[in-house]
């Protein structure tokens, strides 16, 4: 049971708990219509309660919500709500950043100062499942503010989706995608091809660097080096790989662990191997296999 303290729209409150006498925004349909100050209201199956004791990367989510207009506010809690019915269990306390963000991408909307993301098609191939959760917002905000939204605006919903279903800052999921993009930049550099970013190889060495970064961000360690084997077998790929880990470590402000080398450069060869010859079915995919046979695994 809650204690209304004041209501922001027909759909959101700001209320007192009973209990605990904490204070939590109150969300739901029809959970402010009609309500006045001090009167009492319970949480149904259909609302959901935030905490404004938590703190958020922009502050006090007290201060956030004081910045925030209600409907974006209503936005960011169906977003979140299409999130749950995908991925299950998610960290609603993601709501106050995605309002935030909402609320700034409107306004630079309608001051016509839309932004251009150079990681938006990454962000979309990595997070793919966040990103079509983003894409919920869309007739939404133009049903009830009347405002398109681009791809490049629902690439950073996207990032915070993400946050909200891993244990990741928005800041880190931008790390990951930007560490991608250079990763693919540098290979395409190092091996003069341009890579098919539609292609089962390229889908491989993203996801490959997506989870060499959180790995370096997180210091967890992979246990089976290739290092030898790869330098041996496939020396270019190799050589490749240990420039684009020496950058990626710099750019993260942080040393990758040697191990990655061999893996990054398997991927790498596979990359090659597919532009080359349109199969990503020879010698470089067998290259894990061969491995493990020779070390007797």
């Amino acid at each position: 049971m809650y204690r209304i303290r004041k209501v922001l729209n027909h759909n959101a409150a700001i209320v007192i708990g009973m209990e605990d006498n904490g204070e939590y925004l109150l969300m739901g349909k029809g959970v402010g219509f009609g309500k006045k100050t001090g009167e009492r209201v319970e949480a149904g199956p259909e609302t959901t309660a935030y905490c404004l004791q938590q703190l958020t990367d922009r502050g006090d989510a007290k201060e956030v919500i004081k910045s925030v207009s209600p409907v974006c506010l209503e936005l960011a809690n169906e977003v979140l709500n299409e999130a749950e019915r995908v991925f299950g269990r998610i960290d609603r306390s993601i709501l106050f950043p995605m309002a935030d963000h909402m609320e700034y991408a409107v306004r630079r909307i309608k001051n016509r100062e839309q932004i251009s993301n150079p990681l938006t098609e990454d962000i979309r191939l990595l997070f793919h499942r966040e990103y079509k959760v983003a894409q919920s917002v869309q007739p939404l905000l133009w049903e009830r503010m009347k405002v398109k939204i681009d791809e490049h605006e629902i690439g950073y919903i996207a990032l915070h989706v993400h946050a909200a279903i891993e244990d990741e800052k928005v800041s880190q999921a931008m790390q990951i995608a930007r560490a991608v993009r250079e990763c693919v930049t540098l290979v395409e550099q190092q091996t003069g091809m341009k890579i098919d970013v539609m292609s089962l190889a390229y889908n491989r060495l993203m996801n490959h660097v997506r989870y060499m970064v959180a790995r370096a961000l997180s210091g967890e360690r992979l246990k089976l080096n290739m290092n030898d084997y790869m330098r041996v077998k496939f020396p270019e790929a190799f050589e490749t790989a240990a420039v684009i880990c020496e950058e990626i470590g710099r750019s993260l402000n942080r040393k990758l662990d040697d191990v990655e080398t061999g893996y990054l450069a398997m991927h790498i060869e596979r990359v090659k191997d597919d532009e080359t010859t349109g199969s990503a079915n020879n010698k470089a995919k067998k290259t894990t296999e061969e491995y493990h046979a020779g070390c007797g695994h």
